[in-house]
């Protein structure tokens, strides 16, 4: 399978769109006008870059990266990995790999020290990631921001002072 890695331009909006379906089918799809919108601000942003995978003239995959500058490390930045997706018929051919290959590629070229990443808590990801370098070396936390909701109206799923 003859995979191109590349970053992506506002014409494989739709693509990407289809792909980050895959990745949440319960999110509602964002209205065009919305999607391009955030596609913009995306490609303005400094330091980052979407990845798509492509074979035969498709889309297959995708990764987010963003080069964050630091301030540690003599200065190296950090690379952060986020929604990567490979398409539900494409996977088990590479995909996944190339896409990993040209995101750390892409940290290296920037000067940046660490590749860093959050993984679904499935084993069968973390096998892919590791089989691919990175190694799990931190506890990662997450936070999900409620829309609308005040920080600190006990609904974070804290623990309750009252």
């Amino acid at each position: 399978m003859e995979i191109t890695v590349r970053p992506a331009v506002e014409a494989d909006l739709s693509s990407l769109l289809a792909l980050y379906g895959e990745l949440n089918p319960d999110d509602t799809p964002l209205p065009d006008g919305s999607a391009k919108a955030i596609w913009t601000a995306i490609a303005e942003q400094r330091g980052r870059t979407v990845l798509v995978a492509v074979h035969g003239g498709e889309t297959v995959g995708t990764a987010d990266c963003t080069v964050l500058p630091n301030l540690t490390r003599g200065g190296r930045s950090i690379l952060l990995v986020e929604n990567v997706v490979v398409a539900d018929a494409s996977r088990r051919h590479g995909v996944g790999r190339h896409l990993m290959d040209a995101a750390v590629e892409l940290g290296r070229a920037t000067g940046c020290y660490k590749a860093q990443l959050l993984a679904a808590d499935d084993e069968y990801v973390h096998a892919f990631y590791a089989s691919c370098g990175f190694r799990p070396l931190a506890q990662g936390f997450r936070r999900y921001i409620e829309h609308g909701r005040p920080a600190g109206d006990g609904s974070e799923g804290g623990t309750s002072t009252s």
